[in-house]
């Protein structure tokens, strides 16, 4: 069983930075591809961005991309999302999550891909 746990979310003004994390722990977590998902009030879940189990695959989307930098810990047991140029319209619950991945350079971009996730930390930016 793996589970993940956020942190780092809070209320920042538009053109702040903030920094998320995900701690990840269970068997075998270090072969997890993960990514970062997010879901504003009334919205669906929407990718932000991915990362491969060797961190040497990256892909975001396209409303954060040159913004956010995601990021592995050495022991790829930690997750990081490093926000930069915020918009009011990034305010959203923010999801970590991870899945099982053979290939050490492949990530996944669909939420349905992802086995676990986890509870969500709120980022709110004010205008």
């Amino acid at each position: 069983q793996v589970q993940l746990v956020e942190s780092g979310g809070g209320l920042v003004q538009a053109g702040g930075s903030l920094r998320l994390s995900c701690a990840a722990s269970g068997r075998a977590v270090g072969i997890y591809a993960m990514a970062w998902f997010r879901q504003a009030p009334g919205k669906e879940r929407e990718f932000v961005a991915a990362i491969s189990w060797s961190g040497g695959s990256t892909y975001y989307g396209d409303s954060v991309q040159g913004r956010f930098t995601i990021s592995r810990g050495n022991a790829k047991t930690t997750l990081a999302l490093q926000m930069v140029s915020l918009k009011p319209e990034d305010t959203a619950d923010y999801y970590c999550a991870a899945t099982r991945a053979d290939n050490p350079y492949s990530y996944y971009v669909g939420a349905k891909e992802y086995e676990h996730w986890g509870q969500g930390t709120r980022v709110t930016v004010s205008s």
